[in-house]
């Protein structure tokens, strides 16, 4: 059954639901205090199943233990856990932006490609969060497109740190096994099937081949993911386009056939590859041995070819690429707060999206979180980071097609865009 918005949490009110799946409903929430100062959260509150499964419980109690104990400027902070009766949820940061997943949709359909300066700055920002929680002893074991959370601003921050093995378990309990953690697949392939399929079909592309294999797991497996990430930024494409499904893409993570990405012309680009290639041995013998030594290897690339982002141009960058879309996250957020503080209880829904494809709906930067949809509608025909269909006979293909759905036909125009920059200027309008 569906919470009824706005709705009581804990110490937080409930007023838009933001995501929704078999594991968590994702909310956004705020917070007040008796002075009446107040901040915005996430809350995703675990479903009464799970919930009420007590080896999942105590597996997801202790995941969100551990990532509440990271602190640092590139993780989302895990702010509390709690239990309200029987309902158990974790409250987290909010972050105000997109995820990379939905970067990426965006610009393939606006064929406004990541700039390699920014492509390599959220690379090392995503490695700072890893180089971090591996010395705290917390491994990800999801490190993908949708757990890199970007914000308005330009700050990069990784989400769900060890959420990964809590996920599998869910699968576990809705197939009725006992509640294992287990490291991934492996063995367990024809039990998980059923329930994983479908809820790790994305994620099964950024697994090292130690992990699709089932092995345990190091910090290396989570610099296997983050050279995908390298890869994929560099190539403007997935790295593994899979056709036969799950057991398809399975197979090739388990292979990590690898080739080099496309040439692309930049300064020292054999340095570059190299560091891209090395993130992704097969044998993680072969890899680096760290995050921190890749960290310091894209650095000083990065340094040494004049290709080193910073938070101000990226969020530069993205108001002058996306700003519509950037008002009308704001403006989605301010209705439904005026609806928490203004609306009749009795007729306050949760905010629905846009039905209109070019109409996003809020930006809230929380892309499958815990494994779940977080309400962000692909266009029309599209599925995640899918297959460009190919160009018509004679059309040069776009460097970055295949990370979604066809880009669109018609761009907003000049005009429109600087309306939209003299808004986010101004300030967004309540109405």
């Amino acid at each position: 059954m569906s919470r009824r918005l706005p709705s009581r949490l804990g110490r937080y009110t409930l007023f838009d639901r933001i995501g929704r799946g078999g594991m968590a409903d994702i909310y956004l929430a705020r917070e007040c205090t008796t002075l009446g100062a107040t901040r915005l959260l996430v809350v995703k509150e675990v479903t009464p199943k799970l919930a009420g499964k007590t080896r999942f419980a105590e597996m997801l109690i202790a995941e969100a233990k551990l990532a509440a104990r990271l602190r640092h400027g590139s993780v989302v902070q895990v702010e509390d856990l709690g239990r309200d009766d029987d309902t158990l949820y974790i409250a987290m940061e909010y972050v105000e932006g997109l995820d990379l997943r939905e970067l990426l949709r965006r610009s393939a359909r606006q064929r406004v490609p990541v700039p390699v300066e920014f492509s390599l700055f959220v690379v090392v920002e995503t490695l700072m969060a890893l180089s971090y929680a591996h010395r705290m002893g917390v491994l990800h074991r999801d490190v993908s497109p949708s757990n890199v959370l970007l914000s308005f601003e330009g700050e990069v921050k990784l989400c769900d740190f060890g959420i990964a093995r809590a996920h599998q378990a869910a699968a576990l309990a809705a197939e009725g096994d006992a509640l294992e953690a287990p490291e991934g697949l492996g063995a367990q392939d024809a039990a998980l099937k059923g329930s994983l399929e479908d809820a790790l079909q994305g994620k099964a592309g950024y697994m090292s081949p130690e992990h699709a294999r089932g092995e345990a797991l190091d910090e290396r497996a989570d610099v296997f993911a983050a050279g995908i990430l390298l890869w994929e930024l560099l190539s403007g494409r997935k790295l593994y386009r899979a056709t036969g499904g799950f057991d398809d893409l399975l197979a090739m993570a388990r292979r990590a056939d690898i080739p080099l990405p496309p040439e692309r012309m930049l300064p020292d680009e054999a340095v570059l590859h190299a560091i891209t290639m090395r993130a992704l041995e097969p044998r993680r013998e072969d890899r680096y041995g760290s995050a921190s030594e890749m960290l310091a290897d894209l650095t000083r690339y990065a340094i040494s070819a004049n290709l080193m982002g910073s938070p101000l141009r990226f969020g530069e960058w993205l108001r002058e690429n996306f700003s519509e879309e950037i008002l009308a996250a704001r403006r989605s957020r301010q209705r439904a707060l005026r609806a928490l503080d203004f609306g009749p209880p009795a007729v306050i829904e949760a905010i629905a999206p846009p039905s209109s494809a070019e109409t996003p709906v809020p930006a809230t930067a929380l892309v499958d979180a815990m494994g779940e949809s977080t309400g962000y509608t692909p266009a029309p025909g599209s599925t995640s980071m899918g297959e460009t269909p190919p160009p018509a006979s004679g059309e040069r293909p776009s460097p970055w097609a295949g990370l979604d759905a066809p880009p669109s036909t018609s761009r907003p125009s000049l005009l429109r865009r600087a309306l939209a920059r003299v808004g986010l200027a101004l300030g967004v309008s309540s109405g």
